[in-house]
């Protein structure tokens, strides 16, 4: 057969196949039967093996395909990935219209009618970012922080609802559609007995199953594991198609290239329009073949996206309507410590299991003492748990009816149950800490599993049960006796072969190269998060200069307060963290310079040390705090002598009484949005 007519035989077979998934996984009509649909699929996979030159990336037969990815890479998003805003009931949306209206006023009266919202289904899985080229599937990443994200491309290829080539015509040249990935509560029950049946521990909720198959290694477990997807957006998409007037009309454009839609979104009118689909698919929610966790609105007219714009985190043109907790009576049977890596005392209750939401609940956080005391939940009671979508559960409070003269009150111990050590109770706090410092295994353990996370150290390979080995067999105490471990030393633990030992140890010595952020984040200071981690390289651009920065140097960091500054101060102070840091620096961690924070200087506010206080009307919190940092000031939670102007918006409590105390200039938002220059709108 010449080559032309054997690439045109592959290639018809392609968009033949291609049309027949489409019918089968994402309109629900199949055109020809199974039967019919293999012997499609072996002629192809014959013509591949005679002409594997011939074989591209957009083939069914690539949906299950080539060797497991060693790791994930990140990538950034084009377009960032925003989170939406939530409301909780009806009131939340009247607001949400009110504003809407409020700035499209000119607009809706013209048009003389309600603003239309696209609705739909909030589903409750894991967000995707996925890119066509030439109408070619190139790459699929998660939404990570929403600028960046995981390339999981291997595994989202296995999902037959995906086309890996568009459908049809017109498409651009540059495509990149977003949406969410789940599993089907049919999935997902049988994905479960097969896990019990094998002795492996169940998933406890479609979502975490979804969210676990997307980050497997190996495609082909992935390709078992039949996820599916529904669009709701678009991220980078090129100049030469134009996009329809309306939000509607562009996903309904999507659904024609073989796009998976969501098929019980809608066009609603007005806050009446949303609270009556609210009201339908609630009802309608318990027989929907996918776990949803409210609904999402948007403005359909995609020119009043624009007009609306954003907050610092999500657009003013959507918000997710959020269903109701759901609440369920148990038996609390005991209330026991969890020693956190940080050495916090936890009680969580131990529960009765009950399924609440369709997840089978075991255990139930406590949060700590005080909690305990103010809600008076005593060891023996019936008790109310609830679960609000993917949060952790939470003891609501007692069924005081059903109390028993058997319950019995919880008290906080006085040793650490782990190591014995003291516990002692944090000043003017409810927090409960273990003095063992690295010397209490809980700690240790979970002071490693946070030093090999993602957002740290990002050590593939390094899960939670090796960590745990590790530790227990004292291989490694402390995070610099990682970069120590050898391939010898690891193998004869537990699914620890040479070819898998060898990995970890890649994966160790790629992990020395690193950013000053993460190897601050990474030593698990106190309530120093990402973000705070990210400040403190920023400001101080060298850890020579972190270490030696004292209390009030470290108060001139953006977010940086009082009790971090002190946690800072005090981790460093202590020897064995200083001979965790040298040990670190010994074994080779290096990182490039951060560059310092430009500040500008032609304003009022540069240099200046600015606290935002009470509710601002004309911009958010969060974006008075931008927009005063980009004119050189710096933003701190509290008012000490230090502190050059309170900006005071409504309801301000004692932020300003203390600024009047200590005669401070206190400036109401008309005011500093004036001597800024900055223009609302």
């Amino acid at each position: 057969m010449p080559i032309e007519s054997i690439q045109k035989t592959l290639q018809d077979l392609k968009k033949i196949l291609a049309r027949h998934d489409n019918a089968y996984y994402v309109l629900d009509k199949p055109e020809i039967s199974d039967a019919q649909y293999d012997l499609l699929y072996q002629r192809l996979l014959q013509i591949e093996k005679a002409h594997p030159e011939y074989i591209t990336s957009d083939s069914p037969s690539q949906r299950v395909g080539g060797q497991p990815s060693g790791h994930f890479k990140t990538v950034k998003h084009a377009v960032p990935m925003f989170s939406l805003e939530n409301a909780f009931n009806q009131e939340g949306l009247v607001d949400f219209e009110r504003k809407v209206n409020d700035k499209l006023a000119a607009e809706i009266i013209r048009q003389d009618s309600l603003v239309a919202y696209a609705a739909e289904p909030k589903m409750d899985g894991l967000a995707i970012n996925i890119r066509y080229e030439s109408g070619r599937l190139v790459q699929a990443v998660t939404r990570g922080d929403g600028s960046v994200g995981e390339d999981v491309t291997h595994n989202v290829r296995t999902i037959r609802s995906i086309p890996l080539e568009l459908l049809g015509v017109g498409w651009p040249s540059i495509l990149e559609v977003r949406g969410e990935i789940f599993m089907s509560k049919t999935v997902f029950k049988q994905l479960n007995e097969i896990s019990l049946q094998k002795g492996e521990k169940p998933f406890a909720n479609p979502r975490n199953a979804a969210a676990g198959t997307l980050r497997q290694l190996d495609p082909r477990i992935a390709s078992q594991r039949q996820l599916s997807l529904y669009l709701y957006g678009w991220g980078e998409i090129s100049g030469d198609w134009s996009l329809p007037a309306q939000y509607h009309q562009t996903i309904e454009q999507f659904k024609t290239w073989g796009l998976p839609t969501n098929p019980d979104a809608k066009v609603v009118y007005g806050a009446s329009g949303m609270a009556d689909y609210y009201d339908q698919l609630q009802v309608k929610r318990k027989d929907l073949p996918y776990e949803i966790d409210g609904i999402v609105y948007k403005v359909d007219v995609l020119a009043f996206h624009s007009k609306l714009g954003f907050t610092a985190k999500a657009p003013r043109w959507a918000i997710a309507r959020k269903f109701p907790a759901e609440e369920v009576w148990t038996k609390l049977l005991d209330v026991e410590i969890q020693v956190g890596r940080t050495g916090a005392l936890t009680p969580v209750a131990r529960l009765q299991p009950v399924s609440v939401g369709g997840v089978m609940v075991a255990n139930a956080t406590l949060h700590n003492l005080d909690e305990i005391a103010r809600k008076d939940v005593r060891i023996g009671d019936t008790v109310i748990v609830r679960r609000a979508g993917d949060v952790i559960p939470e003891v609501v409070g007692p069924v005081l009816s059903e109390r028993e003269d058997s319950v019995r009150l919880f008290s906080m111990p006085n040793r650490c149950p782990v190591c014995d050590s003291a516990v002692i109770k944090e000043h003017d706090k409810a927090v409960y800490r273990c003095t063992g410092g690295l010397f209490c295994p809980a700690q240790r353990k979970r002071a490693l599993q946070h030093f090999v996370s993602r957002k740290a150290f990002d050590i593939q390979g390094l899960g939670d049960k090796l960590i745990n080995q590790l530790a227990d067999l004292n291989l490694v105490r402390h995070p610099d006796d990682l970069f120590s471990l050898t391939i010898e030393s690891l193998l004869g633990l537990d699914r620890m072969a040479e070819k898998s030992a060898l990995k970890v140890i890649s994966a160790i010595k790629a992990a020395k190269e690193t950013t000053l952020a993460r190897f601050i984040y990474a030593l698990g200071i106190p309530e120093v998060g990402e973000v705070t981690a990210k400040h403190l390289a920023n400001h101080f651009v060298t850890l020579d200069n972190i270490l030696i920065a004292d209390k009030d140097a470290l108060l001139e960091v953006s977010d940086v307060g009082e009790i971090v500054a002190e946690n800072i101060v005090t981790f460093f102070q202590q020897p064995h963290n200083q001979e965790v840091i040298n040990g670190l620096k010994m074994a080779g961690i290096y990182w490039p310079t951060p560059q310092a924070q430009k500040k500008t200087v032609d304003s009022p506010f540069a240099g200046k040390v600015v606290v935002l206080t009470g509710s601002l009307m004309q911009i958010s919190r969060e974006e008075a705090k931008l927009l005063l940092e980009g004119l050189g000031a710096k933003v701190t939670g509290s008012v000490s002598a230090k502190t050059d102007y309170v900006i005071a918006g409504e309801k301000a409590g004692s932020k300003l009484t203390k600024a009047e105390s200590l005669g401070i200039p206190v400036l109401s938002e008309h005011e500093w949005i004036e001597m800024s220059g900055v223009t609302n709108g």
